[in-house]
């Protein structure tokens, strides 16, 4: 179905729809990347679930309990829409990024995976894409290997197709870097996997809010993102898994609502995706993933896109008249993710700087540690923009920058 997209992208007509705005008027909210603020209708929809329409889903009878499951279904048709899914028996619902990581890492590749077998990923994978990978290659004698980037943080490519060989079990690869806010070229490394028969899972925590996703025309494997960054809660997330992985995996965990027979010797589970979403899931968090999606589908993403390369752009221009401060990632692809450090400034002096100033941004190594070590630097100070941040926000931050240079000096 054609959508009409009833709204422009105006960041100040925007913020409206967000009461955090209305509570702290004068907050420059630019720590998107580690999570977004909520619309009302998010909110709205996860207390009206409480308040009026609780019940457990699956099973029951009664009228309450049927119309709560078909409002949890229904969010999954709309994730498939949101990302271009065949069919909502690809989506499985987890509690967030990290959870899908691990289960398709556990379900999916351990079984696969033997001594001198190897897993690649990037250079620049949130601890969430790394982890996983290193623990399951400790647990069964593979190799974890990196693919390197250049000085301005884009993947090598040719070193991928070095590294790709008949050894390689998996691939895993971050769409937009957290921390550099590079674009990495997933359609390509996903058809280089494939041309030798790997699997690619793709990282799109930091893609889906702002970018035009089609899981079928990228053609990955499994993709993963979490509630909490496309504007709707915490602690709920998506797996998108293609039917013929769903279907041969097994559930690593195990209770109530993901079976279809149990005795005391046996049991059989439920189809996929309900055989890997065991006990009572967060139904109301992913109720309101549901309203996240649906205020998030009233925009066109071309129009966010040339929004946000226009700000993120102007951002990058104006932290350049800042002495001494310097960015560090600079792809050509590139998201509205800004990392910068001074040198002699740690960059929590600096965030505490914006801070008293109501400008949130983060400081640290932003789960990227590996990544600080290739730029030998402690960590960073990172501004990330969605679209209800304005032009303006950026002229405060920059000032503010500017200040905190002149009084430290």
């Amino acid at each position: 179905m054609q959508l009409k997209y009833k709204i422009m992208v105006d960041p100040l007509i925007i913020r409206q729809d967000f009461p955090i705005f209305r509570h702290h008027p004068n907050l420059a909210y630019l720590d998107n990347a580690a999570t977004m603020q909520k619309p009302e209708t998010v909110i709205q929809g996860v207390a009206n679930f409480y308040r009026k329409e609780n019940a457990n889903i699956h099973r029951g009878v009664y009228q309450l309990a049927i119309e709560a499951t078909e409002k949890y279904e229904r969010v999954r048709h709309r994730a498939a829409s949101l990302i271009g899914a065949p069919s909502t028996k690809n989506i499985v619902y987890t509690s967030g990024t990290t959870a899908g990581i691990n289960l398709v890492v556990q379900s999916f590749l351990e079984k696969r995976l033997s001594k001198d077998d190897e897993v690649l990923i990037t250079a620049m994978e949130h601890h969430a894409n790394l982890i996983p990978w290193q623990m399951v290659c400790k647990k069964t004698g593979a190799q974890l290997v990196v693919i390197p980037m250049n000085e301005r943080g884009e993947l090598d490519m040719d070193a991928f197709k070095e590294r790709l060989s008949g050894r390689t079990k998996m691939v895993a690869a971050v769409h937009i870097s957290n921390t550099l806010g590079s674009i990495n070229p997933v359609e390509d490394i996903v058809d280089l996997a494939h041309k030798r028969g790997v699997p690619v899972l793709i990282d799109g925590a930091q893609s889906v809010a702002h970018y035009p996703i089609d899981v079928k025309e990228m053609d990955c494997d499994f993709f993963v993102f979490s509630g909490h960054k496309v504007f709707g809660p915490t602690g709920v997330g998506i797996l998108y898994g293609k039917e013929e992985h769903l279907s041969s995996m097994a559930p690593v965990f195990f209770g109530g609502d993901m079976i279809r027979e149990v005795s005391f010797e046996d049991t059989i589970f439920a189809e996929h995706p309900q055989k890997f979403e065991a006990g009572t899931t967060n139904i109301a968090g992913i109720i309101g993933l549901g309203y996240a999606m649906m205020f998030l589908q009233q925009y066109n993403k071309k129009q966010i896109v040339k929004y946000l390369d226009e700000l993120g752009g102007y951002a990058r221009q104006e932290l350049k008249s800042v002495k001494s401060l310097k960015i560090v990632g600079k792809a050509k692809r590139k998201s509205p993710i800004i990392s910068f450090h001074f040198k002699n400034i740690h960059p929590h002096d600096v965030a505490t700087f914006l801070g008293a100033e109501n400008i949130a941004i983060r400081a640290g190594h932003h789960c990227t540690q590996p990544l600080m070590d290739i730029f030998d630097i402690p960590g960073t100070s990172r501004a990330s923009f969605t679209f209800y941040n304005t032009f303006e926000e950026v002229d405060r931050m920059v000032k503010v920058l500017k200040e905190m240079k002149k009084f430290l000096s």
